[in-house]
């Protein structure tokens, strides 16, 4: 599993379940006596690789939101 399916995943679950993760997370390095405060080795993304991040991160939070517009919400109609 490589980072980018980890980080799908781990955004997939409820919040309550992302914070047990990283509680994990720091059980683990506390116990190997790692820290996780170490930056991550410098990655070149992809321009697609990019886009979707960028997208992902502008649409947090709103998956669960439903759309409630109409036709009344237009300001311009195409005829």
């Amino acid at each position: 599993m490589g980072y980018a399916e980890l980080i799908n995943r781990l955004e997939s679950l409820p919040r309550d379940k992302q914070v047990e993760v990283f509680d994990f997370v720091e059980f683990l390095a506390a116990r190997c006596g790692a820290s996780t405060n170490k930056s991550p080795p410098h990655l070149e993304w992809t321009d697609a690789e990019f886009s979707e991040l960028s997208m992902r991160q502008a649409l947090r939070g709103m998956e669960d939101e439903s759309v409630t517009y109409t036709r009344a919400d237009l300001r311009e109609q195409w005829k």
